[in-house]
């Protein structure tokens, strides 16, 4: 392998431990959220209803870019 293959391996696996170190760090008062888009259509769920509600206003936003992205041809 190349020395930038090396490089570049080495910091994806430095930024993998720094997030999964963060997370241990800071789990006792974390609130999470999460948002799956199947389609265009998004499914908001989370640790807490502000923090999901901001998660589904920005399924919404990324919704409406579909839908308006979409519409080039028509």
């Amino acid at each position: 392998m190349t020395d930038i293959i090396k490089i570049g391996f080495a910091l994806i696996l430095a930024g993998f431990a720094l997030v999964f170190l963060g997370f241990i760090l800071s789990a006792r008062n974390a609130n999470f959220a999460g948002l799956v888009m199947i389609g265009p259509i998004p499914i908001a769920f989370g640790s807490s209803p502000g923090i999901t509600l901001m998660a589904m206003v920005i399924g919404l936003l990324l919704m409406l870019a579909f839908f308006m992205l979409g519409r080039r041809n028509a």
